[in-house]
């Protein structure tokens, strides 16, 4: 494996570290939207701020050392995707701004507007913010970005059938993923109403966002061509390891398995993640930049590869603490 190989699959790491821990703090700000009126949804939103808050910043390291990754070791991708989807990924930035400033007024606020103001403002950026990192991802792999500053269509590139597609499933994705982490945490903290809510909730939208995947293989046949070809080519074996493992996680809800729904929900996610991938590889940025062609020069991919693996041998620790530590349930908390 080469240095720009082994590069790319830790930026794709992060992406689906970013996607599983990150996207479940978007999927709770879904639910917070859902909850109801303030007394009905007290319950539910004080068990989502539990779990999302001392971990949401954490999440957001993954974002940056996925920008940071492509910025510097693949640099011609990098600057493409920036000038041409500059639109999305600006809105993108100001949810994340809004998202985080409102959670943190929120808590910090007594009055009902201030209340309802920043809870809307959470909850909106919560579902936008999904979408259009969806529309990011259906852009470049339908072959919608090319190469060189601000070459695409800054509407086209990003609003088409595959981009609102991957939108739609991101925000399906997010919400199942922190349906189903829910559960468990309701559980663990003696909240077994508020773990049947959440079940209900993650059987829901898991069939709901897997009839938008199945429906999405005829948008992506006349969309997005060699996608599909890829997707039921090469990288069949990861299309059926997430139905598979999306199946399992819907059982496990069905039969009250939280923890181990967990893991197959988390694998169903990222088995679509690493699905795009392998099924366009080694092209890099559609139709013909690949990864070899795209990377910076070598003495910067070394320099890179060993600082990064120095990185996550001291962040993985802290990061994996850090989750260990609010995964207690009340018995182990002091007082």
């Amino acid at each position: 494996m080469t240095a720009a190989q082994a590069l790319l699959v830790l930026a794709w790491v992060g992406i689906t570290m970013y996607a599983l821990l990150g996207g479940a703090d978007f999927g709770g700000g879904f639910w917070d939207a859902l909850a109801g009126g303030a007394r009905r949804g007290f319950a539910q939103r004080r068990l989502i701020e539990h779990a999302i808050g001392p971990v949401w910043e954490a999440n957001h390291v993954w974002l940056i050392f996925v920008i940071v990754m492509f910025w510097t070791c693949f640099p011609t991708v990098f600057a493409s995707v920036a000038s041409t989807l500059y639109i999305p990924l600006t809105l993108i930035a100001f949810g994340i701004i809004a998202r985080g400033s409102a959670f943190a007024f929120r808590k910090a606020s007594t009055e009902l507007w201030q209340l309802r103001l920043f809870g809307g403002a959470f909850a909106l950026s919560s579902v936008l913010t999904p979408f259009f990192l969806g529309t990011v991802a259906g852009a470049v792999a339908s072959g919608r970005v090319p190469v060189g500053l601000a070459r695409g269509d800054l509407i086209g590139s990003w609003w088409n059938p595959t981009s609102i597609l991957a939108g739609v499933l991101a925000v399906g994705a997010t919400a199942y993923l922190a349906a189903v982490y829910l559960t468990g945490d309701a559980r663990r903290h003696g909240e077994g109403e508020l773990a049947d809510a959440f079940r209900r909730r993650g059987i829901v939208t898991a069939v709901v966002t897997g009839g938008v995947a199945i429906g999405g293989i005829f948008v992506l046949r006349h969309d997005a061509p060699r996608l599909y070809d890829g997707l039921i080519g090469r990288a069949l074996p990861v299309v059926i390891l997430s139905a598979v493992a999306g199946v399992a996680s819907l059982a496990l809800l069905v039969a009250r398995r939280f923890a181990i729904a967990r893991i197959t929900a988390a694998t169903a996610v990222a088995a679509v993640i690493w699905g795009w991938p392998v099924a366009q590889y080694p092209v890099l940025l559609p139709p013909r930049v690949t990864v070899a062609g795209a990377a910076a020069q070598p003495t910067v991919l070394h320099a890179t590869l060993a600082t990064v693996l120095v990185g996550l041998v001291l962040l993985v620790p802290s990061l994996a603490w850090l989750f260990a530590i609010f995964q207690r349930g009340r018995d182990s908390e002091p007082g």
